[in-house]
């Protein structure tokens, strides 16, 4: 069976990641006690811009605080602030699993930050190329032609977000979505960011959920965003933490199916292809089912 709850942690798989203002070590410390896979300690858009100072002194005591099983992450402000640096050489001392790098337009982004990175990494005594990348991919207009470059442009990209709240801003728009229901240009910037991570090798990433009552309907739209592909969600509330987890867990009927699709194949080594209750399955049958139970 694939690790869940605690071993999922321990694991390090990534199914949850809980966005943590960086100016509150009150609510990095709720966030702390929660299942959330990773904490992302925010410096972009959940601190003022008379804050940030302080934030990055907050977020390095945070970052050198006891560690428990989250990865810890800091999401940078974006590249065109010109304070992405700053951030950099405030935090890195603190050892972060993982740097966000918001509005990121493609892997040129990716390999201007691995850059600095390399070098503060060597300045703090951490082996280099350790510290990961999560881009949030969709942000802008420009930054959905993109999304193709992203294959091979660093060992250290993790994963891609997609995210809906600035690319509204930068497409003009009046609404992202009616009834629970993103609109269209909202959906092509989300599929094509899963194809992007899955062409790239890393973690697709869903965006936030804003309706932070409505559990139900997160439940609903983290289910889909497992049906379709996606590993991970990101969330701006602790109270999601456990209906994403649960969420992105097999079902039993899919671990089943995902056992005896790997049996068959163990008992038939030479063969591509397998009859298996009445279906015909082949080798990506074979690497979906050791997916399902969190298998390499």
């Amino acid at each position: 069976m694939p690790p869940h709850g605690d071993d999922a942690q321990e694991a390090g798989l990534m199914r949850s990641m809980l966005f943590v203002p960086g100016d509150s070590p009150r609510k990095f410390e709720k966030a702390s006690e929660g299942k959330a896979d990773a904490l992302i300690i925010d410096l972009e858009d959940s601190v003022v811009t008379d804050k940030k100072p302080e934030a990055r002194g907050l977020t390095l005591a945070m970052l050198k605080g006891s560690r428990g099983p989250h990865q810890l992450y800091v999401r940078v402000n974006a590249l065109d602030t010109g304070v992405t640096l700053t951030d950099l050489a405030a935090v890195m001392p603190g050892k972060p699993d993982g740097i966000v790098l918001p509005k990121s337009q493609g892997g040129d982004d990716v390999r201007h930050v691995a850059t600095w990175l390399e070098a503060l990494e060597a300045a703090a005594g951490i082996a280099v190329g350790t510290t990961r990348i999560v881009c949030v991919a969709t942000e802008t207009a420009g930054s959905i032609f993109g999304l193709g470059s992203y294959e091979g442009c660093s060992p250290r990209l993790a994963g891609l977000m997609w995210g809906a709240e600035d690319l509204s801003a930068s497409l003009g728009a009046t609404e992202k979505a009616s009834g629970g229901v993103f609109h269209s240009p909202y959906r092509l910037a989300r599929d094509l960011c899963l194809m992007a991570a899955a062409a790239a090798e890393v973690a697709p990433i869903d965006t936030v959920y804003t309706d932070i009552d409505n559990l139900a309907g997160l439940e609903q739209e983290t289910r889909a965003a497992r049906r379709d592909g996606f590993s991970a969600k990101a969330l701006i509330h602790p109270k999601h933490v456990d209906v994403v987890n649960a969420a992105f867990a097999p079902t039993d009927a899919e671990r089943t199916w995902a056992e005896k699709v790997i049996a068959a194949f163990a008992s038939n080594p030479n063969s591509g292809t397998l009859r298996l209750d009445g279906q015909m399955i082949d080798k990506p049958h074979l690497r979906a089912a050791k997916k399902i139970l969190g298998q390499p």
